[in-house]
């Protein structure tokens, strides 16, 4: 017999009953949401969305890549009205089927403006009007939206030289819940970045700093940090091509920075600066008690037309193989068992789950596990996930859930879809007499909410 649409995603027929009982339990808990891209400006802003193009398609970079892979250019997205765009998204809805993009957009449908039906190019233009309509109620302001949804902390994500002043801002308004910023140090680690030199520019002026040497640069980024730190921030993010950590002298460091600068130093010589970031990153994080979030292995901006066009995060960041074990020793030899360092380590690369990642993070104190990451959360992914690392990294050795999302409205459904399966994973376990379902219970505020809120400080 099929499920019901209350029992969507909680598993087998034969698990629903402690599954509903264990989903029942992680609802009843707010949203913790310690890795995201929402803007802080916008929910300061308070406006309402100009309409549903603007709130569930711009912002979502799976849907705009999988458009373009059938053939929809951005340059045809870029000239269309809204109406049009949302026309073309709905003559396109079945490339969606089956994806965690056709999940959440229906969720958001369904949960936040009561459409039941299907996207499709027959009912677009109604639906449309409907979320049109509601979008304009002050019910649909971000700061009513954020207290709908429940949401206790919602992290951002900010450049190194950031001036955190929408934080500060929003800080004094009641939203029910918090928004915190995450220290983001990628535009001055990685020195083959076009902007390099101009960022430790503007992060020098910010801190009055010239920075002209890798001591300055530290000096530079110490500042930044604990300017993040008074402003609520209990998190950095690092993006990186590669886990890849190197411990250097001091004179070894400022030799390299000086052929960086000159512009004479060759790409293993670059690599080893971004290597000795990561490290320095991870020592600082020792010091001032920021959690450290790792995530490499991808190539970011591949296509370099539609770079060039429409900038960053467009939908062709593209995985590659990646490697951790011998990556991180130089880092975790120095801080991975120091008791004021914490990491969370995000992959692209699922060969790494049982191999690499569950064995370490099944060692060292300091290190978490974080869930199924960008093209990996899904329903599948976090099966895999959970297979893969739970017997040697048991539950305890991970985050809870990410969201990781710039889509504000989707924040409520991707944490909801992920509790449902973790109801129906943990109710399997039950079944194959793995754990008891007293244990499952606990287990239910602990993934949905303990987890997150004691490894990031908060």
């Amino acid at each position: 017999m099929a499920n019901s649409y209350a029992d969507r995603y909680l598993g087998e027929s034969e698990h629903l009953p402690l599954a509903r009982a264990i989903y029942a339990e992680m609802r009843k808990f707010p949203i913790i949401s310690p890795h995201g891209h929402v803007e802080a400006s916008m929910i300061l802003a308070n406006e309402n969305f100009a309409d549903p193009v603007a709130l569930l398609m711009s912002p979502d970079h799976y849907i705009l890549r999988m458009l373009h892979s059938q053939g929809v250019s951005y340059e045809s997205l870029a000239a269309n009205s809204p109406e049009a765009n949302w026309q073309v998204l709905a003559q396109n809805w079945k490339l969606f089927r089956s994806t965690p993009s056709r999940i959440w957009f229906q969720e958001i449908l369904a949960t936040l403006f009561d459409v039941s039906e299907i996207l499709a190019p027959d009912n677009a233009a109604k639906i449309y009007g409907q979320i049109t309509s509601k979008l304009q109620s002050p019910e649909f302001k971000p700061q009513t939206l954020f207290k709908t949804f429940n949401i206790e902390l919602l992290a951002t994500t900010d450049a190194t030289a950031a001036s955190l002043d929408s934080h500060i801002e929003l800080a004094k308004i009641d939203l029910g819940g918090r928004v915190i910023p995450t220290f983001r140090p990628d535009d001055v680690s990685d020195p083959s970045r076009a902007d390099w030199k101009t960022n430790l520019v503007t992060l020098g002026r910010r801190y009055r700093i010239e920075i002209d040497s890798f001591s300055n640069l530290l000096a530079a980024l110490r500042k930044a940090r604990a300017h993040f730190k008074d402003s609520g921030a209990t998190a950095t993010d690092h993006g990186v091509f590669s886990a890849r950590t190197l411990k250097l002298t001091n004179s070894e460091s400022e030799n390299l920075i000086a052929k960086v600068f000159a512009g004479t130093a060759n790409e293993v010589e670059l690599d080893n600066f971004r290597a000795a970031m990561l490290f320095e990153h991870a020592i600082m994080a020792a010091d001032d008690g920021l959690v450290m979030q790792i995530h490499p292995g991808s190539l970011r901006n591949y296509d370099a037309e539609i770079f060039e066009k429409f900038g960053a995060d467009k939908g062709f960041d593209i995985p590659v193989a990646t490697t951790f074990t011998q990556e991180l020793k130089p880092l975790l030899n120095a801080v991975g068992k120091h008791p004021n360092f914490r990491a969370v380590i995000f992959t692209l690369d699922e060969s790494t789950y049982s191999r690499e990642l569950a064995p370490l993070a099944g060692a060292y104190p300091s290190l978490r596990l974080g869930p199924p990451w960008w093209f990996h959360d899904s329903l599948n992914g976090l099966s895999r996930w959970r297979e893969a690392i739970t017997e040697t990294a048991g539950y305890y050795n991970t985050v809870g859930f990410i969201d990781d999302t710039r889509a504000f409205a989707s924040i409520p459904v991707r944490h909801d879809v992920a509790r449902r399966f973790d109801s129906g994973y943990l109710a399997r376990e039950v079944s194959r007499h793995r754990i008891t379902e007293n244990e499952a219970m606990e287990l239910a505020s602990d993934l949905a909410y303990n987890l997150s809120k004691e490894f990031f400080n908060l």
